[in-house]
């Protein structure tokens, strides 16, 4: 009875071995496919070209209320790509940066690093808004009162 008994035993055994290897090699599988699909880093833009710098639109400064009743006064101007028209409507421009600037704090507009990452996010929305004719965007003028 003692070998028969050892039989099962093995082939539960053998079984776990078969239920473990399948785990482990469906996870791979799956592990594979998410980095394939998710986490792959993309190349970096190979299809589309660096647009081509244009002329530099200068807009009429504007004044934005700060938080605490401050203000500020900001200048800026559009760098063009060469596919952009020669004037340039700077509207939506200026309606996006009221739009960031608005509500932000002394303090926080002081810090350079800050200015640096909203300057960064106004470029972002005047490049989707402009539809690449805009490239970048300089300040002419940034006073804080």
């Amino acid at each position: 009875m003692s070998a028969t008994a050892a039989a099962p035993a093995a082939e539960e055994k053998k079984g776990g071995k078969k239920k473990l290897i399948i785990i482990v090699v469906a996870l791979l599988v799956v592990a594979g496919a998410a980095y394939f699909f998710l986490l792959k880093p993309k190349p970096a833009d190979a299809a589309k070209p660096k647009p081509v710098a244009g002329v530099v639109t200068p807009l009429d400064p504007i004044q934005i209320n700060l938080e605490g009743g401050h203000y500020l006064r900001v200048g800026i101007a559009l760098q063009q790509t060469d596919k952009a028209a020669e004037a340039l409507d700077g509207s939506k421009a200026l309606d996006a940066a009221i739009e960031l600037f608005s509500g932000k704090s002394i303090e926080e507009l002081s810090k350079p690093k800050e200015r640096v990452k909203l300057k960064k996010e106004l470029v972002k929305e005047l490049e989707h808004l402009y539809e690449d004719e805009v490239m970048d965007v300089y300040f002419t003028q940034f006073v804080m009162q």
